[in-house]
């Protein structure tokens, strides 16, 4: 089954990034047929805050995912910290619930959004997000089928960090699913330069991508290359 985006267009295939990351994006689009989705996307998620989209079924849905991390709000967010599903049939709402990430969802043409955790036992790595361009609810045996890709996604990042997947030439696969040190580093730097704290930091990070139309990963990656610094305001 084809893909569209809401206005009718066929929604663009991204390359296949190959090794774990290309198997998982097989993983999502699977997901986005056996859901009747508009599109699925995998973040891997860390207590300690490091956060971002590993991979989508389309180059659309990426940008549609990353709008989680962008604001710091929605069904992903919340799923991670709670270690349970955030089933949302109708975003419009959770408006008061995710106040800046319902209209920008919503605008980028989502109206439903189901979020599962990946986890074994009590511990989550990351979240499979299912994205629908109608409201709805899924039927109970979507859900089933949505765990079975759940199911699928983790035995293919265990089988990875065990070992038993091999190396196949993917070098940084792992540090791209897990690994967000460079938004970490990016934070301390904008801490030191305004003399703020960190949370205060990441927030400022994020209103700089928002404002320039830049993913978060690309400002942290600007200022730890010291191409982007912020400067006190002194009014």
């Amino acid at each position: 089954m084809a893909t569209e985006r809401p206005n009718g267009e066929p929604a663009a295939q991204p390359p296949d990034p190959g090794g774990v990351l290309g198997v998982l994006a097989r993983v999502c689009r699977d997901a986005t047929e056996r859901l009747s989705a508009a599109g699925s996307g995998i973040s891997m998620l860390t207590e300690g805050g490091a956060r971002g989209v590993s991979t989508a079924s389309t180059g659309w849905i990426h940008h549609v995912e990353d709008l989680q991390f962008l604001f710091g709000e929605g069904p992903c967010v919340d799923a991670f910290a709670r270690g349970r599903p955030v089933l949302i049939a109708d975003l419009s709402l959770a408006a008061i619930r995710w106040p800046v990430y319902v209209p920008a969802a919503r605008a980028a043409g989502i109206q439903a959004v189901f979020a599962f955790p990946l986890q074994v036992g009590a511990a989550c790595f990351g979240v499979l997000d299912v994205f629908r361009a109608r409201t709805g609810p899924l039927t109970s045996a979507e859900i089933t089928a949505a765990f079975l890709v759940v199911d699928d996604a983790v035995e293919v990042v265990l089988d990875y960090l065990d070992g038993s997947a091999g190396r196949d030439g993917t070098g940084g696969a792992l540090a791209d699913i897990g690994d967000r040190a460079q938004v970490y580093q990016a934070q301390g730097m904008v801490m030191v330069q305004l003399g703020i704290s960190l949370a205060d930091a990441l927030v400022r990070m994020r209103a700089h991508a928002y404002a320039e139309g830049l993913r978060l990963d690309d400002v942290a990656g600007s200022i730890v290359n010291r191409t982007l610094a912020f400067e006190p305001d002194t009014r």
